[in-house]
């Protein structure tokens, strides 16, 4: 019995370090892991996808494979039709910023100093701006004359983005295998449990991140589709811009309309117009709330928009783009994990009390732990 415990404890512990080692090996090749990452997210995302086709006779194989054609053939529609436009529309916005900078200087700080009798100076600010600007610049071409000239950087990167599809399609096809394989390594007595975490898990997270990629680009069609309607010629880079950045909340919406509008003033040089941006975004957030939000992710994840934010920044500060992407999945997972410890956590004697009889999880009321302890109290 003894050398059985033993022989258990230094398992666990073999299994710890082997864990603690992996973590630490991907860390020092999370220069390398990029193509790895974005290839399990796009195989994860396909999945259920290729699984229903493979359940009505298509093979995995072939399955895989009308998915990959119809992705390549959504993407070079969208190079032929929306690059061009986005580039030019994004370089007109580009150059807004100088001219806000002289509406300031021009109308603001004139009707400041009138109004408010205080001497505000805007040309220093205006020269420092363009001095960095300059530099910026500068630093800009010498890094892609260096890139030019090394050729690494650019290589790396090329084979980054031809390693994608590469990982995602054998990924995609191998699924079943890949998570039988890992199921088989699970230890026999804690399996049932992992793989019931792991289902529910599955379940959040596959609905959310599909359910949240739709909305996004339900909200950037939305946004562009208005503010080119309203006569914004910067309205495509502007909408689809709001939309993607929309998986945080509010976030998507206060750039977007902060872009409008100076955009709008700059164009049409009146305030009225400001109110059909307005409007536009005003019409936007009603779909999401109404529309979106319930007909493609629901409750799924079930967080307080201050969490979100939260989680999102800590993200970013952790680990970096990948931590911002990362965020959100990996707190529907946690959420799932947490309400499984709560349950146990509810279910422990210490919850419960010595003489405080079994409650179902989440059941405070009636005779259980609080009525006892305070039984307790009066004895």
């Amino acid at each position: 019995m003894g050398d059985t415990t033993r022989g258990g404890g230094l398992m666990r512990w073999m299994i710890g370090i082997g864990l603690a080692g992996l973590l630490l090996v991907s860390y020092f090749l999370l220069p390398i892991l990029s193509p790895f990452v974005v290839g399990f997210i796009i195989a994860y995302l396909f999945n259920p996808v290729v699984t229903r086709l493979d359940r009505h006779g298509i093979s995995r194989t072939w399955g895989t494979s009308l998915i990959f054609l119809i992705g390549a053939l959504l993407l070079l529609v969208g190079l032929i039709a929306l690059i061009p436009v986005l580039i030019e529309q994004t370089a007109r916005l580009v150059r807004v910023f100088p001219q806000l900078l002289d509406i300031v200087q021009q109308r603001v700080i004139p009707w400041v100093n009138q109004t408010l009798g205080v001497e505000l100076h805007v040309g220093q600010l205006r020269d420092l701006l363009v001095k960095h600007g300059e530099t910026i610049g500068k630093m800009l071409a010498d890094g892609l004359s260096n890139v030019s000239t090394t050729g690494t950087a650019v290589f790396v990167a090329v084979m980054n983005l031809l390693l994608i599809p590469v990982i995602a399609f054998y990924l995609l096809r191998d699924w079943p295998r890949v998570v039988e394989r890992i199921e088989q390594m699970l230890p026999r007595h804690r399996a049932g449990t992992i793989v019931e975490l792991a289902r529910e898990s599955d379940q959040m997270l596959g609905n959310f991140l599909r359910g949240q990629l739709a909305v996004m680009i339900a909200n950037g069609v939305t946004y562009s589709i208005g503010l080119t309607l309203i006569g914004l010629n910067t309205g495509i880079a502007i909408g689809l811009f709001a939309g993607l950045v929309s998986f945080v909340p509010y976030l998507g919406t206060i750039t977007g309309v902060a872009l409008a509008l100076i955009a709008m003033y700059i164009q049409a040089d009146s305030i009225w117009p400001l109110l059909l941006v307005l409007g536009v975004f005003g019409v936007g957030q009603v779909l999401e709330t109404v529309a979106w939000q319930p007909r493609f992710v629901g409750n799924e994840i079930g967080m307080h928009p201050v969490a979100v934010i939260f989680a999102v920044m800590a993200g970013g500060q952790l680990f970096g783009f990948f931590g911002i992407l990362l965020a959100l999945p990996v707190s529907a997972v946690l959420i799932v994990l947490g309400e499984h410890a709560l349950d146990a956590y509810q279910q422990s004697r210490y919850y419960r009390g010595r003489d405080a009889r079994a409650l179902p999880p989440g059941d405070s009321s009636g005779d259980g732990p609080v009525a006892d302890a305070s039984d307790e109290a009066r004895d």
